[in-house]
């Protein structure tokens, strides 16, 4: 489309229906009633009876409404599909062709992002969820849930392991109608309103926005982080903080073979302390005193955690003698880990 034209279907959308406040109060009150004089128009509206009769023509004009010039005069509905039904058509032509002009902005990487707009938050909610390769770990309200409840099945059915916390839980679905495991690994709830909205895809790309925010209140914010160093402080609150204050509603990671891919400690020493048998991992890390890059691998002796999950802690065996691992930001241990493989009958291979 030219751009003359594409300028001149743009004005015609938006001036079609340049109504007035009292152009929107008959018209509503017209579509509620079937058909009324102008002088119940009146009595039901604050429309100064000797302003019906040009507000009713007006409305005639853009073709909302049908006049019957009689006395008295009569106003008549018409129903909204057909009166709209011209400028839907134009208006579905005119977003594609916008949308055939539009450039997507180009969207360099920050280390932190402060975003209020509601359509923002969300937007960057659907792309920690699309990133995540191995590992996703979420906050969500139900209807968060039923939102990118397909997003979030097709990440479960890739393999990728996804735990959810919900809440209210007593607004959640319902177990028994409700398929918790077609969409997570680990599905739990927790009570009340006061659980904010988090995702953390693969321990470093990580969102945190209160649920105000995500109600559409723009005094509120959401806070993205774009590195792993920064995503811990994340992951590390829903999982010390939240996570251990929800109730499980669903489980089961059966279907995930090892050897499995980690972005935090805390989900690693979970599988290791609750699934039998021996454990072999490979970690990549630095040391906690000298800053230098490690990778290790050996069998794992030991993994436990502090009270309340602040400390977690895994000892893996290897060539040169045990070595403890802790998780990002660790000061106890030898490594602070960064990624964690583990297998079941030797060290998984980078």
């Amino acid at each position: 489309m030219p751009d003359d034209s594409l300028e001149a279907a743009l004005e015609r959308v938006i001036t079609r229906f340049d109504l007035g406040e009292y152009e929107m109060a008959a018209y509503i009150c017209v579509l509620e009633h079937g058909e009324l004089t102008a002088s119940e128009i009146a009595e039901h509206t604050d429309i100064p009876q000797p302003r019906v009769y040009d507000t009713a023509r007006s409305l005639s004009a853009v073709g909302l409404v049908e006049l019957e010039e009689s006395r008295p005069m009569k106003v008549r509905a018409i129903d909204p599909r057909e009166a709209f039904g011209d400028i839907q058509e134009s208006l579905d032509s005119l977003v594609d062709d916008l949308a055939d002009r539009y450039t997507a902005p180009a969207r360099e990487p920050e280390a932190v992002s402060l975003v209020k707009s509601r359509p923002t938050i969300l937007r960057y909610l659907e792309d920690i969820i699309d990133a995540a390769e191995y590992e996703l770990l979420l906050s969500l309200t139900p209807s968060l849930l039923g939102r990118f409840e397909e997003r979030l099945a097709a990440k479960r059915d890739s393999g990728i392991a996804t735990e959810i916390l919900i809440s209210p839980a007593d607004q959640a679905p319902d177990p028994d109608e409700f398929d918790y495991t077609s969409v997570a690994t680990t599905a739990m709830g927790r009570r009340g309103v006061t659980t904010p909205v988090v995702a953390v895809a693969d321990g470093n790309y990580s969102m945190y926005a209160t649920r105000e925010s995500i109600s559409g209140n723009t005094d509120r914010y959401g806070v993205v982080f774009n590195r792993s160093e920064l995503g811990f402080l994340v992951s590390g609150f829903l999982n010390t903080v939240l996570w251990t204050t929800g109730e499980i509603i669903a489980t089961d990671d059966s279907d995930i073979p090892f050897p499995r891919r980690y972005g935090t400690i805390r989900r690693a020493i979970s599988d290791v302390t609750s699934i039998e048998g021996e454990f072999y991992a490979t970690i990549e890390g630095r040391d906690v005193e000298t800053g230098d890059h490690w990778v290790i691998s050996g069998r794992v002796t030991e993994a436990s955690f502090g009270s309340n999950r602040e400390i977690a802690t895994m000892v893996v065996e290897t060539a040169d003698g045990p070595v403890d691992v802790g998780g990002q930001v660790a000061a106890y241990e030898d490594i602070e880990a960064y990624e964690i493989r583990i297998g079941r009958d030797e060290p998984p291979g980078k």
